[in-house]
């Protein structure tokens, strides 16, 4: 029976506490006040009655009398008062009690309902985050609270949770194209693989099988290396396992010769300043986002163009910069979300998926790093990795 009193609701309990503090300071106030009304209430009664009631006045004494000896028509009259006072200040005391415990339960009732108004006043918007909260699913993550008052603890928590549910909506989205954009490249090397066997199956001309064999070959190196590069985002997403000193300046040097066979056959020139830099972190994970930087350099340059690799020690931050086609400025810093490319793919010999640097990005996360795009004026991009 004493649960099924308590409240239940934040509301509830709010107008409990309210109003029970407001009820316990009126019970404060008539305590005090009945206190100050009773102290000497006695003497300010009995100089009121002075001289009223008979016998009240003092007679003078005669001056045979004894000091301290009264006469009986003084004894009368004192006590005559003292009665008449002790009377009043009796009336009045219990006057006061009735008017006031009157009061105070107006007083309770009314702190009651202002208790039960100011509490959903306070509460107003946790109801708002509470009710946006419900409504929210996969289809309207973009709706929000937009809680309108002057600044205060409610307002902080409605505008952190707007802020959550943009970062959540963010996630969805990228979430949903990345599924849609894997899909699709996973897709299509399934369809091509199916249209060569079955071409091949059709002509058994040696030469073409051959054509074919190379066609699938090729294909599903293509799709071997898109679902490395899928599970090594999803590693690299988790962060790190393992955490060790890393040279990066010998490992950019190490990843910059392993590409100068293809750069000489481009005719790209690939130039390099290093200073000394220590990375803590995963030393395959830091080759595989120096790879990327350099192979996406390759990729979109043209013949003559060059690549400077540069790594600062005073900032901490690798430096890639290519020749190129120009870059759409506000394009620049979309290229780091998965299978973002440029242009269309068309399919072609050579074209990645779109994941290079979306890995870049995800490795230099997981390393506490920051990267960032910027689109050169003559054309081509520069990308910079800082680490803490």
């Amino acid at each position: 029976m004493i649960r099924r009193l308590r409240p239940t609701t934040e509301r509830a309990r709010l107008t409990a506490l309210y109003g029970g503090l407001l009820l316990l300071a009126g019970c404060v106030l008539v305590g005090v006040i009945y206190v100050l009304v009773q102290d000497g209430l006695d003497s300010r009664i009995g100089s009121a009655f002075t001289g009223v009631v008979p016998g009240g006045q003092s007679s003078p004494r005669p001056a045979a009398s004894p000091p301290g000896n009264l006469v009986p028509s003084e004894q009368a009259g004192k006590y005559a008062r003292t009665e008449v006072v002790q009377i009043v200040t009796a009336a009045t005391l219990n006057r006061l009690l009735t008017v006031s415990a009157i009061a105070l339960g107006v007083f309770a009732v009314l702190s009651a309902f202002l208790a039960w108004w100011m509490a959903g006043r306070v509460l107003r918007p946790v109801g708002l985050i509470t009710a946006t909260a419900r409504k929210l699913s996969g289809e309207n993550l973009h709706q929000r609270i937009d809680l309108e008052g002057p600044p205060g603890e409610l307002k902080q928590l409605a505008d952190t949770f707007d802020q959550m549910l943009g970062r959540i909506e963010q996630l969805v989205t990228a979430q949903q194209r990345f599924a849609a954009n894997a899909a699709h490249e996973l897709r299509t090397p399934l369809a091509v693989q199916r249209a060569a066997a079955e071409i091949g199956l059709a002509d058994p001309d040696p030469e073409r099988i051959r054509w074919i064999r190379r066609e699938l070959i090729q294909v599903a190196d293509n799709s071997e290396q898109l679902i490395e590069s899928l599970l090594l985002l999803a590693a690299t997403d988790q962060g790190l396992e393992r955490r060790e000193a890393v040279a990066l300046d010998e490992s950019v040097a190490a990843v910059a010769a392993e590409h100068g066979d293809e750069a000489g056959e481009r005719d790209i020139t690939i130039t390099t300043a290093l200073d000394p830099v220590t990375v803590e972190g995963d030393p395959v994970l830091l080759s595989h986002l120096i790879r990327n930087l350099i192979d996406n350099a390759l990729r979109y340059n043209h013949r003559g163009g060059s690549i400077r690799v540069g790594l600062a020690a005073a900032d901490r931050t690798l430096r890639i910069t290519n020749t190129g086609p120009p870059v759409p400025p506000d394009a620049a810093p979309h290229l780091f979300e998965p299978f973002r490319r440029l242009h269309e793919r068309r399919h072609a010999p050579g074209e990645g998926a779109g994941l290079g640097l979306s890995l870049v990005a995800s490795i230099a996360h997981a390393h506490g790093g920051e990267v960032t795009a910027e689109a050169d004026p003559g054309g081509g991009l520069t990308v910079s990795v800082r680490f803490p």
